[in-house]
């Protein structure tokens, strides 16, 4: 049998990483009708309550317990209210290795909740998890995901050559586009850069298990 993440709740200064819930269905599907979203993501298109109660219930415990990765909703500690998903995919248990992706509700952008969260799942995954790498692929037209890659100290290694298919809309049509990505990396020593510990990214913003 595959190894697997626990089913666990990660807590950081302003947020709340947990499992989802069924709960979480509109939110999500509100979170996740956006054009950004769209774009820039593999998710479903339409993002119905239906496929959000499904995720909830059956595909992101199904992803973590064939080991595949582990999915969180994000919430504020203050409002409880789910400001974006953060994802681990493509895990190899061999290299201690996976990949995360992230989506940041439209109302939520700008605050830092991007790299809080990413941080928080980086610091779990070398700390705890003992991993050993962390992946981020970013479309290289997607400054944004870019921008979280580099503020959590993120090495970029290359470019992956149309590598990605970009969505946008045309009327009712949803219309795709290649898209080369940019590969980011960070490994447990990147956390321990000049960069991040002058930005208070390190030490202001460590994780907490809520098992």
């Amino acid at each position: 049998m595959a190894a697997s993440f626990p089913e666990t709740a990660i807590s950081t200064e302003r947020l709340l990483l947990r499992p989802l819930a069924e709960d979480d269905a509109p939110g999500l599907a509100t979170m996740m009708a956006d054009d950004l979203v769209l774009a820039w993501t593999d998710l479903p298109h339409p993002f119905t309550e239906e496929y959000a109660a499904e995720l909830a219930r059956t595909l992101a415990p199904a992803h973590r317990a064939e080991g595949r990765g582990i999915v969180f909703a994000v919430t504020e500690h203050l409002t409880q209210r789910l400001v974006g998903l953060v994802e681990l995919r493509n895990t190899d248990w061999r290299l201690r290795s996976t990949e995360i992706s992230y989506v940041t509700a439209v109302w939520a952008r700008g605050e830092g909740y991007a790299p809080e969260a990413v941080l928080g799942v980086a610091q779990w995954l070398f700390e705890d998890r003992d991993f050993l790498r962390l992946e981020l692929r970013t479309a290289a037209g997607n400054t944004a995901a870019q921008q979280v890659a580099q503020k959590i100290g993120g090495i970029s290694e290359g470019v992956l050559r149309s590598a990605w298919i970009v969505r946008g809309e045309s009327g009712e049509v949803v219309v795709d586009s290649r898209s080369d990505l940019i590969l980011w990396s960070l490994l447990p020593e990147d956390l321990e850069s000049p960069e991040l510990h002058r930005d208070g990214w390190h030490g202001d913003h460590r994780y907490v298990l809520r098992d």
